[in-house]
């Protein structure tokens, strides 16, 4: 490792280098990373090639990811090149475990001072904890997690071009300059199609199954008002209503409890096949969800026949860019899509994504900016 390795937090260095795969291409998810600290923890980050090869078995997917992991190590990392060509035989060491909290460890003075164990700060468990089950303290520290959320507006072609240094020739920004020049030639300018950010249209089940997640889906929410133009927010319980002026306080906290005194079924029944049609009928139709990125945040629990939300998520899946459906049940071990509301919904689903905890909302936020 090299002197600045050192200077960072083994788990920080080791989820640094992950979200860097990330940001290369591969596809790194949040199960991926904690396979990957806890490989890292098991085999000892005293030798490159342990963490090399603890990485590329847990952050890889195909041989193909191969050569852009190679490159993204030997950056993140720097130092001597590592063996890849055969199988490095790895003692592990004895199992040894950490607390949760960010102090340094208690080794002894024969302790090798050069060896760090990637170790899973308090910060990081939380960030895959099921915000249905957090203490009213993790709730707090949860809630201050939620700024350090970058939420990116997909984009799409514009109609107007833009300059460029290559595509297709621009003729009339050529012949001006060669006017200017009075007629000689000179360089060619050429142009290309601009982007402008695509709408979001969050859709939030505020229903009593879903009470244990509302709280924080609308502080998801607000993150994506914060950062993203043209964000529209609605929720959803026996009726539909618009709270996207109320989430435009600067404050989270503030915004929430504005967004609780316009919301008048706040853990009700569930009408998702009538709200999602009034959605369509009252603005979706006027051209908000035209080219729109559209997400649903529910369990897909509907008191009234599936035929309604399946007919009303075909209509919706005509009009929008992409449906992305985020599910809090979809991250959880054993989960099967077996509810009436799911299964009818399915066929009309773009993205079928967890939404349940803070690194399932960062997966949503990546699915929402490539879409």
């Amino acid at each position: 490792m090299t002197s600045t390795d050192h200077d960072l937090e083994p788990d920080a260095l080791l989820l640094g280098f992950a979200r860097a795969l990330r940001a290369a291409g591969l596809a790194v998810t949040a199960d991926r990373e904690r396979t990957f600290l806890l490989a890292a923890a098991t085999v000892g980050m005293g030798q490159r090639a342990h963490v090399y090869w603890a990485g590329r078995s847990t952050l890889t997917s195909t041989p193909a990811d191969f050569p852009a992991y190679d490159e993204v190590f030997e950056r993140w990392f720097g130092g001597e090149a590592i063996p890849r060509g055969q199988r490095v035989d790895i003692v592990r060491p004895p199992l040894r475990q950490a607390p949760l909290d960010s102090g340094e460890g208690q080794g002894g003075p024969d302790e090798d001072t050069d060896t760090v164990q990637a170790r899973a700060s308090a910060q990081e468990v939380l960030r895959h904890r099921d915000v249905a089950t957090l203490s009213a303290a993790d709730r707090a520290a949860a809630a201050r997690l939620f700024a350090a959320l970058a939420p990116r507006a997909p984009q799409r072609r514009a109609r107007r071009h833009v300059r460029s240094t290559s595509g297709a020739v621009d003729g009339p920004a050529t012949l001006r300059a060669q006017l200017r020049r009075m007629g000689e030639p000179g360089r060619i300018h050429h142009r290309r199609r601009g982007v402008r950010p695509r709408r979001i249209v969050l859709l939030i089940d505020v229903s009593g199954s879903m009470s244990p997640y509302a709280d924080s889906l609308l502080r998801l929410a607000h993150a994506f008002a914060r950062a993203v133009p043209h964000v529209e927010v609605f929720t959803m319980g026996t009726r539909l209503t618009h709270v996207t002026r109320a989430l435009a306080e600067r404050d989270p906290d503030r915004a929430l409890a504005a967004a609780g005194r316009v919301v008048p079924d706040w853990s009700g029944g569930t009408r998702l096949g009538d709200s999602v049609g009034a959605f369509l009928d009252r603005w979706g139709r006027r051209g908000m969800a035209r080219g729109s990125v559209v997400v649903v945040f529910s369990d897909g629990w509907e008191r009234e026949g599936p035929e309604v939300l399946g007919e009303q998520m075909r209509r919706l899946a005509a009009l929008a860019h992409r449906v992305v459906w985020a599910n809090p049940h979809r991250g959880k071990a054993g989960y099967e899509p077996v509810q009436l509301g799911i299964v009818a919904a399915l066929p009309h689903i773009d993205d079928f994504v967890a939404g349940h905890s803070l690194a399932a909302f960062e997966e949503l936020i990546e699915v929402v900016s490539r879409a």
